[in-house]
Order: structure tokens, then C-alpha cells, then sequence
């Protein structure tokens, strides 16, 4: 009597091994594509979320596909995210653009800008009843925000040299408390005597009342230059870039939802924008010594 051989039906370890790849490769195949999105992080992380919320959930419906909010660490991750492609689009400040066009040879396509980015200026505030001007700000401990921030460190330090005040030289200790928030709390605490920081930003802790106007105040407004965008990689298919470009350009006051996103991002409208117009940033940069 010749007996069944044993591969001649499947043993049950053979059907769970088959059953379990199945499940593996089905779940590969009918995986839904992620567009990931980061932001500098030059707000506390609990609020950089908050401010994401509204639109990746609209970018979700124009997109037709998961949209995912990823933070990082400091600038220097967000600029590193873009360029290796680990992220769809960023959301960076004029200086961390440039650094990521340089980083990516060139590939960091900047697609929106609010409004106010077109004109926007940084603030230097004091709670020294003593500092009035930037002048007056000569030996004393200052502090700006990220050193990679554009209106936290590079814009302020630029309009600083050009008053012929040089911090590294000038001021008895410079601070780098990381982000705006934290510059506000810094010197709202008395830890330094004054610091530099996105005007954006202190507007809306005044109008929150989160600070004491009548113990810190702005000294100084600087000029208006470029800042903020919304970028993506070079290698992004152009028909995507036209659509995410639209969402953006359709966002309206009008509709509650646009109402919402908008103001969250703490703009009024976006506008299309190009690489051009962060060249003066990059020359800053490169004037202050930040960009070699």
C-alpha cells in the first residue's frame, strides 16, 4: 500500500504562512497613497498642530487622497524632510527655502504665500522701560528665536547691521530660545532683555492677551520683506503642483471652511509666488555670514 505523500495536501502551517502573505500583499496593493506635509517648527508643537488641522482635512477632499501633518524637530529637519523627499510640502520661512533650494540642488519649487508674506516685518520687544530704540538695545542680553529663523534671527539680525549694530559684538549675550512664543515668554519673564520675533506672531498673542502690553512693548517694527511659503519638491508631478497651487489660490473668506483655514494660517488670502522673490533673503543670509 503506498502511502500519501506528505506534500501531496497543504499542512496547516503552509495554509496560515500562504493565508497571512495574502492578507500582506493585498494590504500593500490596496494601500491608500499618503501626501505628507511638514511645517518649521517656530511655534510650540501643540499649536503647529492646531494651525494644520483645517487644512489637511481640506487638502484631503481636493486631493482625493490621506493627507498627513508630520512634524519635526527644528528647521534644520524641515529643510532635510523636503529635500529628501520624505515629505510632499513644506511650510517655510524665506531663509529655510533658500537653505532648501541650496540643499536640494536647486529642486524647492515654492508654490503660495499669503498675502502678508509679501510685506511682512518682525518686532523687536522689551519689557525695559529703559530700551526705547535698537540703539539702546547695546549691552544687553537679547534673544532671537531659531537661528535659521527668517523673522525670528536673519531679518532682525540683518536690519540690526544695518543700524551698525552688530550682535555677535554689541549686545553683552545673544539667546536663541527657538521659537517666537518662547522669545515672548523669554522676555516677558525678564530672562533677557529683549528679543526679535515674527510680528504675526505677537499680534496674535496681543490680541489673545497671552502677554502684558503694559509691561512688554514693541521698540522697533522693521521694513517689509518676503517670507513665508508653502513649497514642494521639483520632482512633483506638475499636474499635482496646479492642483495644490488652486486649493490654496481658492481658499475664500466667503465659505466657512476657507474662513477657518485662513484663519488659522493667520492669512487674509494666499497668492502664487515664485523662488525669485526670496533672492533678497538669500543675499541677507549671505551678508550676515548665515549662508556660506
Amino acid at each position: 500500500m503506498v502511502r500519501p505523500s506528505s506534500f501531496s495536501t497543504p499542512s496547516r502551517t503552509f495554509k496560515s504562512l500562504l493565508a497571512g502573505a495574502i492578507l500582506v500583499l493585498s494590504s500593500v496593493v490596496g494601500a491608500q497613497p499618503v501626501f505628507k506635509v511638514t511645517a518649521i517648527p517656530d511655534e510650540s508643537p501643540t499649536e503647529l498642530v492646531r494651525k494644520a488641522a483645517p487644512l489637511v482635512k481640506y487638502l484631503e477632499q481636493t486631493l482625493g487622497m490621506k493627507v498627513e501633518f508630520t512634524p519635526v524637530s527644528d528647521y534644520a529637519a524641515a529643510v532635510e524632510a523636503l529635500a529628501n523627499k520624505q515629505v510632499d510640502m513644506a511650510w517655510y520661512g524665506g531663509f529655510t527655502f533658500v537653505q532648501a533650494n541650496i540643499r536640494s540642488g536647486g529642486k524647492a519649487v515654492p508654490l503660495v504665500q499669503r498675502e502678508e508674506d509679501e510685506k511682512f516685518r518682525s518686532v523687536f520687544i522689551s519689557g525695559d522701560p529703559a530700551i526705547k530704540t535698537l540703539a539702546d538695545l547695546k549691552g544687553k542680553n537679547v534673544s532671537f528665536g531659531s537661528q535659521s529663523s527668517t523673522s525670528g534671527h536673519l531679518m532682525p539680525r540683518n536690519f540690526l547691521l544695518l543700524a551698525n549694530i552688530d550682535p555677535d559684538k554689541d549686545f553683552k549675550r545673544v539667546a536663541y530660545s527657538g521659537a517666537h512664543d518662547a522669545t515672548i515668554a523669554a522676555v516677558a519673564a525678564g530672562k533677557v532683555d529683549a528679543g526679535a520675533l515674527n510680528i504675526s506672531v505677537w499680534e496674535k498673542f496681543v490680541a489673545d492677551k497671552k502677554v502684558d502690553t503694559d509691561k512688554v512693548k514693541v521698540i522697533y517694527t522693521t521694513p517689509a520683506y518676503f517670507d513665508y511659503n508653502w513649497t514642494v519638491h521639483a520632482d512633483m508631478p506638475l499636474a499635482q503642483r496646479e492642483k495644490l497651487t488652486k486649493a490654496f489660490l481658492d481658499l475664500s473668506q466667503n465659505t466657512a471652511q476657507g474662513k477657518e483655514i485662513l484663519a488659522s494660517q493667520r492669512a487674509t488670502r494666499f497668492i502664487a509666488t515664485k523662488a525669485g522673490n526670496y533672492k533678497g533673503i538669500e543675499a541677507a543670509a549671505r551678508s550676515a555670514g548665515l549662508l556660506k
